[in-house]
């Protein structure tokens, strides 16, 4: 669907919404419509136009449509408490849970008194787990039956608890003491004859995640097995709950945005709701280390000031150094990062990126440190001039400088992020301000360490 069909049912839905004629065709109308439409057109009604669509679209409905509002709990306050517990109620237990965690402790106080036993009780238990852990995602809406059912038996369990469950595509089964047995694909549940053995159509090496397990640990694994939903065990084997494939694509969306987020030297995304110092408390943990590394890095410079002294026509060409550096660092950066988040990588495995990487750095090096030549050497004989011998001999020194320069930096893009994986340091986190910091150092040192090695001590051109 392309974008200017998507904001043609919006219009359609916002003209229905505050049409005049909202009677008994409205629902059969709003049928015709995704959930995903409908919530972008709530989001720009007016409070007062949605508080009169609100009880036309019911309490199930709602429940289905708010599961796609981001800040949905703000769209719940606008709507008495018995309503938004009725909404939650009808939600996913995970969606419910994301709401409540969202709203003040009052606030959510309220509705969880007044949602159902068990709604209360799925939510408390995902509330109950860390953010970064499986638990924390995981769905409570499934079916499971009990070994031993025939297949007219399992047909019936499905049927009966379908109406109460979303993710039905796969039967979970347990054992008499509720331990996790195995796993029916609802489409050989189908196809079997109600004469055939149950057990001969469950996989009983049907994979499977704890409810412990770090989100980004086996989020790889998960995605290898490409199933609609795995189940969460708990220490007891027991089934807890479900992650399913619409799971697996928001956590990798949060994943990618808390990796930017984290290359940046955040340690969480921002948003646009957050004050002035909560972005600076951020924020200023990294800059204070990176003000720190950046000191070192201007001392160093200071020890070739006597370079700059004698050849001050070399300082033209440092941000160069620089720049294509950082450039090269963050590239292999990114590529190292992308490959460690395979759990399965072996130590063979990472030596070949080592060396692929040194590869790249010089192949590109050789490239660019002759394009560099090239350019440098017009640039001095036409504007500074310069004679031809010592402008050949400067700029050889840049392309020199910029081919090392790059094939470290790109060794240094590749093992920093591989040593905090090591050492079990988030690799994001750590990596992306230390490594433009680090290649800045390197390039300062090869390219006046070259410069007074070559051009002063040994060709001797001042």
């Amino acid at each position: 669907m392309n974008e200017n069909t998507q904001t043609n049912y919006v219009a359609q839905l916002l003209e229905l919404f505050r049409g005049s004629n909202l009677g008994q065709d409205f629902q059969e109308l709003l049928n015709e419509y995704h959930d995903s439409d409908i919530a972008d057109a709530l989001e720009q009604l007016s409070e007062e136009e949605r508080a009169r669509v609100y009880p036309l679209i019911g309490a199930e409905r709602l429940a289905e449509i708010f599961a796609y509002i981001e800040d949905a709990d703000e769209y719940l306050q606008e709507i008495s408490a018995e309503d938004a517990a009725e909404i939650i109620e009808n939600m996913d237990s995970e969606d419910a849970a994301d709401v409540l965690d969202e709203m003040d402790e009052e606030s959510k106080q309220i509705l969880v008194d007044l949602l159902d036993e068990e709604t209360s009780r799925d939510i408390e238990k995902i509330l109950s787990y860390e953010d970064d852990e499986i638990g924390s995602e995981m769905s409570t809406d499934f079916v499971v039956i009990k070994r031993g059912l025939s297949v007219r038996g399992a047909m019936s369990e499905l049927v009966s608890q379908a109406g109460e469950n979303d993710n039905i595509l796969t039967l979970y089964v347990v054992n008499e003491d509720e331990t996790f047995f195995g796993a029916i694909d609802l489409k050989d549940l189908i196809r079997a004859r109600k004469t055939d053995d149950l057990e001969d159509i469950i996989s009983t090496t049907y994979p499977y995640i704890s409810d412990r397990d770090k989100i980004g640990e086996c989020l790889e694994r998960i995605k290898d097995y490409a199933e609609d939903s795995i189940p969460v065990l708990d220490s007891a084997r027991k089934i807890v709950g479900v992650f399913t494939s619409q799971d697996i694509v928001e956590v990798v969306d949060d994943e990618m945005g808390d990796d930017y987020a984290k290359l940046a030297g955040l340690t969480a995304e921002e948003d646009l709701n957050e004050t002035t110092t909560e972005s600076m408390r951020k924020r200023l943990p990294w800059l204070i280390i990176l003000l720190v590394l950046g000191l070192g890095v201007s001392s160093v410079v200071g020890v070739f000031e006597t370079v700059v002294a004698v050849l001050p026509l070399i300082i033209c060409f440092q941000s160069l150094i620089l720049d294509m550096a950082g450039n090269v660092g963050t590239q292999s950066l990114a590529v190292t990062i992308r490959v460690l988040m395979d759990e399965n990588l072996t130590g063979v495995q990472k030596v070949k990126l080592v060396f692929k990487e040194m590869k790249v750095g010089l192949s590109n090096g050789l490239f660019l440190g002759t394009v560099a030549f090239v350019f440098v050497s017009l640039y001095i004989y036409i504007f500074k001039d310069v004679p031809l011998e010592n402008t050949l001999l400067i700029a050889g020194c840049v392309g020199v400088a910029l081919m090392v320069t790059m094939i470290i930096s790109s060794l240094v893009g590749t093992l920093v992020p591989m040593f905090f994986h090591r050492i079990h340091v988030d690799p994001a986190v750590a990596s992306g301000p230390l490594i433009t910091t680090v290649n800045d150092l390197v390039a300062v040192v090869t390219y006046y360490g070259l410069s007074w090695l070559l051009l002063i001590n040994i060709l001797h051109i001042v």
